[in-house]
């Protein structure tokens, strides 16, 4: 779509006027009657209207095709995040800047070249979440590595059946279904703890500032992470102006 400077007025220190040996950047035919100028280049009529044809149309579906194909990249960023982080249990930042090109790129092509402004705010969101939300499959991880590195512990049995001690009083030994009743676990509703886990995820860039060198230069990595997605879905600066006429001012 074309855009116009803030102040429309013609600039009299420049010419704004096309003379006979001036010609069409695109087709480097002689500029005749009415121009263009693209970029600062002069065009013919033919050229401009022709590139103004071709520049993408932004819609409503292409902006929806960009956010789902931007959100199956974020999918996969996060699975190769976590993963790398998972099998090596080293956690590289860098990995942040790759997650922020395949986002950029996968929501260019879902929107068939169509790039803005909102497009760039979804690519970084995106981007963000995917690196962010790829702690909590690592955490797990971690967690699960550290149970299962602990001795377990084994509680000892009487070495004959009436070696045991019975306190006065205790009818545990004389009911054992007494003593062995299970103690009831609070249910934990499960939109609750995954809704827990995601505000967890979204906040682990700025949790691991407790380790402060560290936690800053994760964060710088994913900002930038963050701009090489905002960079791809950046809408290219065509200034198309006109139409002018070809007219040589009289001397």
């Amino acid at each position: 779509m074309s855009s116009f400077p803030s102040n429309p007025t013609p600039q009299f220190a420049t010419a704004e006027y096309a003379g006979s040996g001036d010609r069409c950047k695109s087709c480097n035919q002689a500029i005749s009657g009415s121009y263009y100028r693209v970029n600062g280049s002069m065009a013919c009529e033919k050229c401009a209207t022709q590139l103004i044809s071709q520049l993408p149309k932004d819609s409503h579906s292409a902006f929806m095709r960009a956010l789902a194909f931007g959100a199956g990249a974020a999918i996969l960023g996060l699975i190769g995040y976590a993963a790398f982080g998972i099998i090596t249990g080293i956690r590289i930042g860098y990995v942040a800047l790759a997650v922020g090109w395949l986002i950029g790129k996968a929501m260019h092509k879902g929107s068939n070249g169509m790039r803005g402004r909102r497009y760039q705010i979804a690519a970084a969101a995106l981007t963000y979440a995917a690196v962010s939300m790829a702690a909590i499959p690592i955490y797990i991880s971690q967690i699960s590595r550290h149970k299962a590195a602990r001795p377990a512990h084994v509680q000892p049995s009487p070495s004959s059946p009436g070696s045991a001690a019975v306190a006065p009083g205790d009818d545990s030994a004389a009911n054992p279904s007494q003593a062995q009743q299970p103690v009831d676990k609070p249910s934990i509703n499960p939109f609750t703890a995954i809704g827990v886990l995601a505000l967890v995820g979204l906040a682990s860039p700025f949790l691991e500032l407790q380790s402060p060198i560290h936690g800053a230069i994760g964060l710088l990595i994913l900002f930038v992470g963050m701009r090489f997605a905002w960079q791809q879905a950046a809408a290219p600066q065509i200034d198309i102006l006109g139409p002018f006429q070809s007219n040589a001012p009289s001397t």
